[in-house]
């Protein structure tokens, strides 16, 4: 698909609204942004790695401002500290498998299982029911959401962030915690997609010259260096506002809020898988 300025525009400002909705509430990026790129024409193989590099940046700039806006603190031992360690490093092995097979999974099963669990934490989330906290329960957490991202590149926020929530987490502390774990996730995710795609197409990739792996890598088949780009600069430049907002709401709002939006998520991604 060829991008026109037009086109690249439109694709920054739409990664620019999902990025600002992911990084003040925890969740929506990928989830929203994924299906939109599909219905706008992008091979699903071309805009989930895109999806999943662009939020991995924007998670980066995201932390930060999470950070010095005093929603998330990572004292030595803390509990944010250590929920982010365990989610991302259990969510990398768990994206990475997730990627590997999603080719095998039909999609609307896939997206069918999705959607039932996110409505469930919208529901769960407005009902104000929670859990004692646990590394159980944060464990069992990281490997369901990051088992979503890996398939579909969304997935990922509604059920982390919600789960923590729902195990006793401080709702500005959830959402930090998810963003900065959803880094190295991404990361992990990005580089899967690419590896498994360059062997597809390239069985003996490890015997051929390294201009010509190069060649492959930047050719369009591979990923699309302009739709990257695009939905990065969009990710990247809200993220300010995303944290912002997060510092501004009152937890009881934000818990109320974050609800509504996971029960719309769960609701929508059935909606578009089913008709």
């Amino acid at each position: 698909m060829t991008i026109t300025v037009g086109i690249f525009l439109i694709l920054f400002g739409v990664a620019f609204v999902c990025e600002f909705i992911d990084s003040s509430t925890g969740m929506g990026y990928g989830t929203i942004l994924s299906p939109i790129l599909i219905i706008y024409g992008f091979e699903p193989s071309i805009a989930v790695p895109a999806v999943l590099f662009s939020q991995a940046l924007g998670g980066f700039s995201a932390t930060i401002f999470h950070f010095r806006f005093k929603n998330l603190s990572f004292q030595p031992k803390s509990n944010s500290l250590r929920s982010s360690i365990l989610i991302a490093i259990i969510g990398v092995i768990a994206t990475v498998f997730a990627a590997f097979i999603s080719i095998s999974i039909p999609k609307y099963l896939l997206k069918s299982y999705i959607g039932l669990l996110v409505l469930v934490m919208g529901i769960i989330l407005l009902t104000k029911l929670t859990f004692k906290a646990s590394m159980k329960k944060i464990t069992f957490i990281a490997i369901l959401s990051a088992f979503n991202k890996g398939l579909s590149g969304g997935g990922f926020g509604p059920v982390t962030t919600s789960g923590q929530i729902i195990s006793g987490q401080d709702e500005k502390t959830a959402i930090g915690v998810t963003t900065f774990s959803e880094v190295p996730i991404c990361l992990a995710g990005t580089l899967t997609y690419i590896i498994g795609k360059i062997t597809l197409e390239t069985p003996s990739v490890l015997s051929i010259p390294v201009r010509d792996f190069f060649d492959i890598l930047l050719s369009g088949r591979i990923v699309n260096l302009e739709l990257i780009l695009a939905l990065s600069l969009g990710a990247v430049l809200s993220t300010p506002f995303g944290a912002l907002t997060t510092r501004l709401i009152k937890p009881k709002s934000l818990r109320r809020t974050l609800g509504i939006i996971v029960t719309i998520l769960g609701i929508w991604t059935l909606y578009k898988t089913w008709f």
